[in-house]
């Protein structure tokens, strides 16, 4: 009994430091006008946007950080979701990490997957669908 509280004082102390080492390094980062985030920290289960349907898991980075007027998010769609067809109201920007998809552009369709950038500009239509067997992962940027 005497080693098991000795083994749990000690674990304990240990995470003790961990935690205040961890919020000490937040804290100075965020003085010194940076932000770093892991995804696991901000993920997101959430139905396909748009109405798109499916699931989805989104991460919203930096949405919390003051006077910042960009949005950058990764988006995971997983087997049978997609982001809905919708009108842009400002520059977006989708990179494809990672998977397949059927992208959807004023109504014409195009077969996306790693490496390919789109660039919607106000006026025009989107939507993209999953396909495949695997996650279609994106970067997604914007101005707020």
């Amino acid at each position: 009994m005497k080693l098991l509280q000795i083994i749990t004082s000690r674990y304990l102390s240990g995470l003790a430091l961990t935690l205040f080492a961890n919020v000490s390094l937040a804290q100075k980062a965020e003085d010194s006008g940076y932000f770093i985030q892991q995804d696991s920290d901000i993920a997101i289960n959430q139905s396909g946007p748009h109405k798109g349907g499916g699931e989805t898991t989104g991460f919203p980075f930096f949405s919390d950080v003051p006077a910042m007027d960009l949005v950058f998010k990764k988006r995971i769609l997983h087997p049978g979701s997609a982001i809905g067809y919708h009108e842009q109201h400002k520059d977006e920007i989708y990179y494809v990490i990672s998977g397949a998809g059927e992208l959807t552009m004023n109504g014409t369709t195009s077969e996306v997957g790693p490496g390919t950038a789109i660039l919607t500009r106000p006026g025009n239509s989107h939507g993209l669908r999953q396909t495949g067997d695997e996650d279609l992962v994106i970067f997604i940027v914007y101005r707020k």
